[in-house]
């Protein structure tokens, strides 16, 4: 996401993620003993989804997503605006565009987009 400032050291992302590792469920693609993958998930957000881009398209990242919103009848999500690949991936998934925003209140100050989805079960019912 060369679109991104780089606000942190690399010590400073590994505490990070220590955190997100010691407070979320996370599921985690290995391969060959490599991991290629996580996704993070806490009180119904999706935090965070990677894949190393060598893998993509291959069912790799759906597998994770499923794993991170099971059981879950509503998931939300944030993701840059710019991501227009990572947009597209969650709208195949069932995701719908909650809202969009300039960026005020992201760290990166880059417009941003909230998705959420529904389990059948918890989808809000619609009167007309």
């Amino acid at each position: 996401m060369t679109y991104l400032p780089v606000l942190h050291t690399d010590e400073q992302t590994r505490r990070f993620f220590a955190k997100v590792l010691r407070q979320q469920r996370v599921h985690v693609a290995v391969i060959d003993g490599t991991v290629i993958g996580f996704a993070a998930v806490h009180e119904g957000w999706l935090n965070h989804l990677y894949l190393d881009p060598a893998w993509h398209g291959r069912g790799i990242g759906s597998a994770l997503l499923r794993a991170a919103c099971d059981g879950l009848d509503r998931v939300q999500l944030w993701v840059f605006q710019a991501n227009d690949g990572a947009r597209r991936f969650y709208e195949r998934h069932g995701f719908t565009l909650g809202e969009l925003t300039d960026g005020a209140g992201n760290e990166e100050r880059q417009p941003d987009a909230r998705y959420e989805r529904f389990s059948s079960a918890a989808a809000p019912t619609v009167l007309l």
